[in-house]
């Protein structure tokens, strides 16, 4: 990703989740970073979806991550908000920037097939302004977006929505986030970053790609020759993700 990100000079945010913590001992999230502090652009780590408090305060206090995801949105709305203002203090307070999420929404086996199915879902403008003065520095909102598989019709975005979101958002100098972008097409990323997203997570269209390689030369390489050709694979899918962005020559 590094590579990618040098060759197309462009920004890039390395996401972990929680388990690069507790599998390694942090030692993957400190090889990020130092990939990140030697490279040629901008690139910071961030700790995606860590939703134990303890976790975030021992990932705050020992890990060099630029930015932590405080999720709470598995709590109701009220100790959501408190919990992610107390956490957004001590993260802060070790120079730690945050983002969270108001709610979120599932996409079962067979997805979500209308925005209407959502309305009560999405996030309001009262949320918005609940969680900006948390004092979170980036906002992950509902729109209609799914954190897993969407149905038959695809993603069915409320621009009018994020436009409203991202409008409030600016504001108070918060930057808006997009989780779930599995299954959109080009025009629809581009239509999201030309609506004020800043932050686009790709996840599964990256690892899909390695894990197909896998999958399918396991056992016609060595481990390095496998290694090295779904490294060169990840960079490829990396480098893709960045023109769709609209990321690449920005750095």
């Amino acid at each position: 990703m590094v590579r990618a990100a040098e060759l197309k000079r462009s920004p890039l945010i390395i996401q972990v989740f929680p388990w690069a913590i507790t599998a390694s001992d942090g030692l993957l999230v400190r090889a990020a970073a130092d990939a990140a502090s030697r490279a040629s652009v901008p690139i910071s780590v961030h700790l995606d979806h860590a939703q134990d408090e303890k976790l975030i305060q021992l990932a705050a206090d020992t890990l060099p991550f630029d930015s932590i995801m405080v999720d709470m949105s598995h709590y109701e709305k009220a100790e959501n908000l408190s919990k992610t203002a107390m956490l957004v203090e001590y993260c802060h307070a070790r120079g730690i920037a945050t983002e969270a999420e108001p709610g979120r929404i599932e996409g079962g086996e067979d997805g979500i097939a209308d925005t209407a199915d959502l309305e009560s879902m999405l996030t309001t403008p009262e949320e918005v302004a609940e969680f900006i003065d948390t004092g979170v520095d980036f906002l992950a909102p509902a729109i209609g977006n799914v954190h897993g598989e969407y149905g038959s019709r695809g993603p069915q975005l409320d621009f009018k929505r994020l436009k409203s979101i991202r409008d409030s958002a600016q504001m108070r100098n918060v930057r808006v986030v997009l989780h779930g972008t599995n299954g959109f097409k080009t025009d629809l990323i581009r239509q999201c970053v030309a609506a004020g997203v800043s932050k686009i997570n790709v996840n599964k269209l990256i690892l899909e790609d390695f894990q197909t390689h896998l999958e399918l030369n396991a056992s016609k390489l060595s481990l390095t020759q496998l290694l090295e050709a779904g490294m060169a694979e990840v960079q490829r899918a990396t480098e893709e993700q960045m023109d769709i962005c609209l990321s690449s020559g920005k750095a």
